[in-house]
């Protein structure tokens, strides 16, 4: 397990979801009414076998191999990320694209992973993988508008 596989972000809830969570927590509430059980071992173990069967085509193993390559040859794909981008993503960046786009696609039904796929987890695999310049950082840049940038400039092969 990577505990540092996502860094996911979350905005605050509102005040009416706030007390429902408060009340999840208590064990007061859940979405059937009653109090949810932990999901079992067995349960975890299967759903993980299932998402390493998901298929993930040449053309996708591509596009997360040129993705986490546009994080380190950043000027390729224009000057502000060639200024913004200070260091790129490690190899561990494509391995969390590659599970998570796997977990991502299952999680949807499906037997494959698309392109669509990685960029849904893409924000959320690299935020915390690639470190900004100081241009970046005074011109009030985030890691979130690199990715975005990225996302726009790199093709699927």
């Amino acid at each position: 397990m990577d505990r540092f596989l996502l860094h996911v972000a979350i905005e605050q809830p509102s005040v009416e979801n706030e007390k429902r969570i408060m009340r999840l927590v208590r064990g007061e509430e859940s979405a059937s009414g009653e109090i949810p059980e932990a999901a079992s071992q067995d349960a975890v173990l299967k759903a993980r076998g299932e998402v390493r069967q998901v298929s993930m085509a040449d053309a996708v193993d591509d596009y997360i191999v040129a993705l986490i390559g546009a994080t380190r040859e950043p000027a390729a794909y224009g000057e502000n990320l060639g200024r913004w981008i200070r260091v790129g993503a490690s190899p561990r960046g494509s391995i969390a694209l590659d599970r998570t786009s796997r977990a991502h696609a299952w999680l949807q039904g499906r037997d494959h992973v698309s392109p669509d796929d990685v960029r849904a987890v893409a924000p959320d695999c690299l935020r915390h993988r690639i470190i900004l310049s100081y241009e970046a950082n005074a011109e009030g840049v985030t890691a979130d508008d690199v990715l975005d940038a990225l996302l726009q400039q790199v093709a699927v092969a």
